[in-house]
């Protein structure tokens, strides 16, 4: 059985209007006047991050990731549950709350309980947060509204976190300190787009985060909202940094558009919309379902993976 087999079953236990079908960010509960949003995610070692990752930008990791879900549906933060696995390292769990630190004050979000287990030392370590927030208003966008005739934008560059994983797992070497840290930066400590989510959400027609990779996230709000997605792959915002180490060919865009962990809005809106703040368009919605991609006016194949999927 596959994650997506498991989800389908649970789609099943998960029949309350809040959670969306199972098919979006966060849940979305009403509360009195306002609605709640509320998202959880997990990190486990050596699937989302490397054994010799610095605890600090892992605590970091899990606070921003969980927090670019609310970003996604427009949200303030309020409040963070965590749960945390020990595996009996002093060393690592000091270091740990120290970047949980630095995150909690960085994102003004406070830590308002949890969980703590102890584990054997053998262990993966396993980590898991709750975030919760409100709202801005009464409308909070989904993957389902995306229509035909609508364009697509992203927030910001993609493959930067793709390119610091090349570079942390020794895959890729920058040459020079500044691109290197730039890169690192963007793979170990990503920055939830709370600001711009919460200037977009009254203004899309659907809105996510780009986590697993750009085209699989695509072909979610292609599969929601029951269109295709054209995109463009040389209109895909690539940054210096990236240029410079990987190039601005076919295959260095393909892998930027596949490598997941960007943390950047995947967004579709009425063309004649006016967004308040800097998006790139990369592409247009048609009738039809899934995902295709173009370059240089032609259609080309997808890759073999649209992103990371867990098995």
């Amino acid at each position: 059985m596959t994650e997506f087999d498991f989800i389908d079953q649970l789609k099943a236990l998960a029949t309350h209007p809040a959670a969306r079908g199972l098919a979006d960010d966060a849940a979305v509960l009403p509360f009195g006047r306002h609605k709640l949003v509320m998202s959880h995610d997990m990190l486990v070692e050596d699937i989302h991050f490397l054994s010799t990752a610095d605890p600090a930008d892992v605590a970091w990791k899990l606070v921003a990731v969980n927090l670019s879900d609310l970003a996604a549906k427009g949200a303030k933060p309020l409040g963070l549950l965590m749960g945390y696995g020990r595996v009996g390292n002093d060393e690592w769990d000091i270091r740990f709350i120290r970047g949980l630190k630095e995150a909690i004050i960085k994102f003004g979000v406070p830590l308002l309980g949890g969980d703590t287990v102890s584990m054997d030392k053998s262990s993966k370590k396993t980590l898991s947060l709750t975030a919760f927030g409100e709202a801005k208003g009464h409308i909070v966008p989904a993957r389902c509204s995306a229509a035909a005739g609508h364009s697509i934008y992203v927030s910001g560059p993609i493959g930067d976190a793709w390119g610091g994983l090349q570079i942390a797992s020794g895959k890729a070497h920058a040459a020079d300190i500044e691109t290197s840290a730039i890169l690192l930066k963007a793979h170990n400590r990503p920055d939830p787009k709370l600001e711009e989510g919460r200037a977009l959400s009254s203004l899309v027609s659907t809105m996510m985060d780009v986590s697993d990779g750009l085209l699989l996230d695509a072909s979610r709000i292609a599969s929601a909202s029951g269109v295709n997605l054209e995109i463009d792959l040389d209109t895909i915002p690539l940054s210096k940094a990236f240029e410079t180490v990987f190039g601005s060919d076919e295959e260095a865009r393909m892998a930027a558009a596949t490598g997941g962990d960007d943390y950047q809005l995947l967004l579709t809106a009425s063309p004649e919309t006016v967004l308040p703040i800097n998006v790139t368009r990369i592409g247009q919605c048609r009738p039809g379902s899934g995902i295709s991609l173009m370059k240089a006016g032609e259609q080309i194949a997808l890759p073999d993976s649209l992103g990371f999927v867990h098995a």
